[in-house]
């Protein structure tokens, strides 16, 4: 047998497991989602923001992941928790703001909840009526310290942190007439509004702070003045009734307006305090409280009443204010023999008012006034208006005042002169009105009336006058239809028709120069006229001549007779030859020529059948005139003038018009009395012995 060696022992090794050798991709993806969802957590643990705290009376409508926090209509943050405070007195809202907005939470930051909300500025807050109430926030977006705590409004603020402009506070004794948000006015432009009145510490005013915009806030200096335009004011003054209204807004909740009456006001800061005064009166008024300015005060004594004058009142000069009275007060003046009681006024002047410089010195005023008074500038009391008893001092230049100076040592003030008021005595003027009215004969006049009236009823009921305005339309009628009807519109073309003929008419007679030859041979036939005249004044005695001669030859000798007839003869010679015997045959016939020619051209230039022409056109017109003045009176007269005229004018040169005949007879008489002559000198020419023989 063979012996089988034993083998070693196996060294058993144990094999090092890898920690991986049971980890399964699988396992990644949870560790993806859990280190995905720890950086989510802490992405919205640093994007949370920041949590502030809202302090209210209430949270009415506000709801803990519901009620928004917005600016500007912007989403800024979310509401997380709504509770109380320590004591419940208010409501706390927490809510989360976005961290980019957070660091401007600063001191200035206002929260209030937006509500619909009905007001005289509007209607807002409807967009909530669907969507909820929100906060709403506000801030003044320049940083600063960032805060967590705030206390809420309970509504929206009047006046936005970001909005420019100055704060005010107005001073009232009446807080009453302005609500919160009423407008502020400078010459009815809105440029501010009011905050709700308060009370000061003390209670005896009425605090309003007021908001003016920019850049109007630079209208304000210490001269500025403040006056309340609630509702409406009536005044009633020189130029009648006046209804003063500042806007529909004013009218209704109330306004407040402001205005610089003077010039020198120094610029205001914020908070400066102004007093509110009940109207733009009153502010104009209180024009002596200006800072810029100093009064001068001067007095006057009156030994009248001054009854119906108060401190206050006007001192005007001119029409134009310059002061106020600032005292009254009697004294008792024991310079003469009797004393009396006079009234003291104490004025205060304003320099500025008058022309001079603000800062003008007493001396300086009454050295302006001293030549003023001198003049006839007195002092008296005038009534302030008509409606009521209210009294003002007045500066007046009186004529013919006694001569007077200003009292410049008059303890306390410098006196002017006064003169005694021309003050309108009321009652007498009533009474007299009075007096007057009752002598009025009201009775007789009322029944006089009252006739009158019953007289106008009857002729307004009479039938007659009831169809008058048928009658007149009949008439218009008629009227219309004449004045359309043919004949009356052809009138005005016969009638210029019959003109246009006349006036050729006389253009011919004017270019023939008939006139002016018919004047020459009128001329020439009146020196002819003259001759035979001056030889029928010779013929006379020519004839006693004869008859003396034939008695003589009767009754004489023949040497007689002879000689008698020689000396006739001389005469005769005498008398045939002097100048106007020798001129007569040549005149006469030259008259004579003139007219022949004068003849033959009025028979070529047709003159006498243009003149007949226009006389028929005329008539024509005349009958066509006739016919019109049945419907047309006035027309037809004024037709018929014209017509008138044009035929005396036509028939003065006619055929059978009386200056023709006349013209005519004394052309048949010179040319008879020319035939007579010239046969007397063709006779004494052939045998100048025919005159004592005869033929």
């Amino acid at each position: 047998m063979t012996d089988t060696p034993t083998p070693p022992e196996a060294e058993i090794v144990r094999a090092r497991r890898s920690p991986w050798r049971n980890l399964s991709v699988v396992w990644l993806v949870p560790l993806a989602a859990l280190v995905i969802s720890l950086l989510i957590a802490w992405r919205s643990y640093a994007d949370r923001g920041t949590l502030i705290q809202i302090t209210f009376e209430n949270a009415a409508g506000v709801a803990a992941g519901e009620t928004q926090v917005r600016y500007r209509d912007v989403v800024i943050g979310v509401v997380e928790e709504v509770g109380f405070t320590s004591g419940l007195e208010n409501v706390v809202v927490s809510a989360r703001i976005d961290k980019d907005v957070a660091p401007f939470l600063n001191d200035t930051a206002q929260f209030w909840v937006v509500r619909p909300e009905v007001s005289t500025r509007g209607v807002s807050g409807l967009n909530t009526v669907l969507s909820g109430v929100y906060i709403e926030g506000t801030w003044d977006r320049t940083g600063g310290t960032a805060l967590t705590e705030f206390a809420g409004l309970e509504s929206r603020p009047l006046v936005d942190v970001t909005e420019r402009g100055t704060r005010v506070t107005l001073r009232t004794s009446d807080g009453n007439t302005l609500p919160a948000g009423s407008p502020i006015f400078y010459r009815g432009v809105e440029v501010g509004r009011t905050e709700k009145p308060q009370l000061n510490n003390s209670g005896s005013v009425v605090e309003i702070r007021a908001f003016i915009e920019a850049p109007h806030d630079r209208l304000l200096t210490t001269a500025t003045r403040f006056w309340d335009t609630s509702g409406f004011q009536v005044s009633f003054g020189p130029s009648g009734l006046r209804l003063d209204v500042e806007s529909f807004a004013a009218l209704i909740s109330g306004g407040v307006a402001f205005n610089t009456f003077f010039s020198g006001g120094r610029p205001v800061q914020a908070g400066h305090v102004y007093d509110l005064y009940s109207a733009e009166e009153d502010a104009r008024e209180n024009a002596f409280a200006r800072v810029s300015g100093a009064s001068v005060t001067l007095a006057a004594v009156f030994t009248e009443g001054v009854s119906g004058l108060s401190a206050g009142a006007e001192l005007t000069y001119k029409g134009l204010k310059i002061g106020e009275v600032a005292t009254l007060s009697a004294f008792v003046d024991d310079s003469e023999r009797q004393p009396t009681v006079k009234q003291l006024v104490t004025l205060r002047v304003e320099p500025g008012l008058m022309g001079l410089d603000d800062d003008a010195t007493a001396e300086a005023v009454l050295d302006f006034l001293a030549p003023e008074v001198e003049a006839g500038l007195r002092v008296r009391l005038a009534k302030a208006n008509l409606l009521t008893p209210g009294l003002v001092v007045e500066l007046a230049e009186v004529p013919d005042a006694p001569s007077a100076q200003i009292d410049r040592d008059a303890d306390p003030y410098p006196v002017l002169p006064s003169v005694a008021s021309e003050l309108p005595d009321l009652n007498a003027t009533m009474e007299g009105m009075m007096k007057r009215i009752n002598a009025l004969q009201i009775e007789e006049l009322i029944a006089q009336a009252t006739r009158m009236m019953a007289s106008i009823d009857a002729l307004a009921r009479d039938d007659q006058t009831r169809a008058a305005p048928e009658a007149f339309v009949g008439l218009v009628e008629d009227a219309r239809g004449l004045v359309g009807s043919a004949v009356v519109q052809a009138l005005p073309g016969e009638l210029q028709s019959a003109v246009d003929e006349l006036r050729a008419t006389v253009s011919g007679v004017a270019e023939a120069r008939l006139v002016e030859r018919l004047a020459e041979t009128l001329d020439k036939a009146d020196v002819a006229v003259g001759n035979i005249a001056s030889a029928s004044e010779q013929a006379p005695a020519l004839m006693e001549d004869l008859r003396a001669l034939t008695e003589k030859a009767r009754n004489l000798e023949a040497e007689e007779l002879v000689a008698s007839a020689d000396q006739l003869l001389q005469s005769l010679d005498a008398l045939i030859d002097t100048e106007a015997a020798r001129a007569l045959p040549p005149t006469l016939n030259a008259t004579l020529d003139e007219a022949k020619t004068l003849l033959t051209r009025l028979s070529e230039g047709k003159a006498v059948d243009n003149a007949n022409a226009a006389l028929e056109s005329a008539r024509g017109a005349a009958e066509a005139l006739e016919e019109a003045a049945q419907g047309l009176p006035q027309l037809s007269a004024r037709l018929d003038s014209l017509v008138s005229r044009s035929e005396a004018l036509i028939g003065a040169y006619g055929d059978r018009s009386e200056f023709n005949r006349e013209t005519l007879g004394m052309l048949r008489e010179v040319r008879t009395a020319a035939r007579s002559l010239a046969d007397l000198v063709r006779m004494l020419e052939r045998n100048p012995n025919s005159i004592l023989f005869g033929r």
